[in-house]
């Protein structure tokens, strides 16, 4: 619940720009690009847009325990090596953000992975999650 409240308070207005507050908060998804926060990792360009290489660029700078995910320590790493001088909000944001991926969608073995990454940039985190559920599901029935 916090967690949404705090998406929306971030988003709204940024999203929404010459258009009165609404006490909603509500995101208008057609302009989403306008949320993107400096200190981050880049994947996405200014026009929100997909960059390949930003995205290949996170394992071959951070992944040192395996070559296709990330540990915590590695995840931290990459936050700090991203951040921007005095860019508070992008710090948190991004912080945020990747701190809330990890701790939902870690393996048994504490690694995020480049397939649970590139989920969350294409937009199928929530499909590839309830795969992953339904084949623990019917693993644990078999």
């Amino acid at each position: 619940m916090a967690g949404a409240v705090f998406i929306n308070l971030s988003l709204s207005g940024t999203t929404r720009p010459g258009k009165f507050p609404s006490l909603l908060f509500p995101i208008e998804v057609k302009n989403i690009q306008m949320g993107k926060h400096g200190s981050d990792s880049g994947v996405y360009d200014s026009e929100g847009r997909f960059v390949p290489s930003k995205f290949d660029e996170i394992f071959s700078k951070y992944a040192r325990t395996h070559a296709n995910a990330l540990t915590s320590d590695e995840l931290m790493a990459m936050l700090k090596s991203n951040r921007e001088p005095k860019d508070y909000r992008g710090w948190i944001g991004s912080w945020t953000e990747w701190k809330a991926l990890y701790t939902l969608c870690k393996d048994e073995n504490g690694l995020l992975s480049r397939e649970t990454i590139k989920a969350v940039y294409d937009g199928s985190l929530f499909e590839h999650l309830e795969r992953e559920r339904a084949a623990a599901k019917a693993k644990a029935t078999a």
